[in-house]
């Protein structure tokens, strides 16, 4: 299995991103990479590795730079380049933690889209109380969406959480303001109506976004920008929690004492909370694996990126995807 990788992008590159390759080249025998990106900077940090070879990259696509346009004019950045060696199938799928816009650009033109998609969706992976998790699509692709729309996305986020996270009969959810088939706006309604007659996955109907990291679905569906919204409405929430748990715990004597004796409970609460243990953001849609890590991966998030690009891959997702969607126009 070859994997393309984007050593560029992200907060923390090179270093913390080839420290995950090099991860993931020990922990996985038969994965072959292609890294991207400055060479000089890059033989710095990845390990000798026959399976990992540099493709010189001279150009970066920044975090500040215009998407679309920068993925036109920067053809030898690490980012097009990448997308390039799997539209040439040269690797089966690609990981990167840069410009969220420029790789969704380079997914649409370069990878190119799944025959029957109208609209590929951004999906990451959001922690659960249980530990299991839930995949959300769409989470910022597409601010807009039609009924149809949604129907597509939970086509793929139930292949998806079935093939690669190993669930039977993933539960899929509509994200809306109440559980009663009623609720919701023009979308919803006319959405849950499509869902629930689709035989290609388990709709269980409505769910509330209060409801989400209590484990109310496997996949839930919305529009890219109630999605969005979501997603960084959970980013910062935890964030803040966290923020504010750690002044309560370290703001006197006695509070740090109990701090110290519920260390390892503390520990378990915050791992099982941890975006890096559940990788990236697919780009389903796309005619191979794209994975978007967190803009601020270390070596540990970007691990579990290229776990699940190489997952996805290995399941041949796009193509199930493909005949999935195919038989529901038929």
């Amino acid at each position: 299995m070859k994997l393309a990788i984007d050593a560029m992008g992200g907060d923390n590159a090179p270093e913390q991103i080839l420290l995950g390759v090099n991860r993931a080249l020990k922990e996985m025998p038969d994965l072959e990479l292609l890294v991207f990106g400055d060479e000089k900077k890059i033989s710095t940090y990845l390990d000798q590795n026959s399976r990992a070879q540099i493709v010189h990259a001279p150009d970066v696509i920044l975090g500040t730079d215009e998407p679309v346009r920068a993925v036109r004019r920067k053809k030898e950045s690490s980012l097009v380049m990448m997308a390039e060696a799997v539209s040439k199938k040269e690797a089966a799928a690609c990981v990167s933690a840069g410009n969220t816009g420029a790789l969704m650009a380079a997914g649409l033109f370069v990878v190119g889209r799944i025959d029957g998609v109208e609209r590929p969706a951004l999906a990451p992976t959001f922690p659960t109380i249980d530990g299991k998790g839930f995949v959300m699509l769409d989470a910022g692709a597409n601010s807009d969406a039609k009924p149809e729309h949604l129907l597509q996305y939970a086509v793929m986020g139930s292949v998806y959480a079935e093939k690669v996270r190993g669930i039977d009969k993933p539960r899929v959810g509509l994200l809306n303001i109440g559980t009663e088939e009623k609720k919701g706006n023009e979308l919803t309604k006319a959405a849950f109506k499509l869902l629930s007659d689709a035989k290609e996955f388990h709709f269980i109907g409505n769910v509330e976004s209060r409801e989400l990291l209590n484990g109310a679905a496997d996949v839930v569906v919305t529009d890219g920008f109630t999605g969005n919204m979501v997603l960084k409405t959970i980013e910062g929430s935890a964030l803040s929690i966290f923020s504010m748990l750690k002044s309560a715990l370290t703001a006197s004597t006695k509070s740090k004492i109990g701090a110290l004796l519920l260390k390892e409970e503390l520990r378990s609460l915050k791992n099982k909370m941890d975006y890096s243990e559940y990788g990236g953001a697919g780009l389903f849609g796309l005619k191979a694996p794209v994975i978007k890590a967190h803009g601020s991966s270390d070596a540990n998030a970007f691990f579990h990126a290229i776990e699940q690009a190489y997952k996805m891959a290995q399941s041949n997702v796009p193509s199930i995807i493909e005949t999935q969607i195919a038989s529901g126009k038929e």
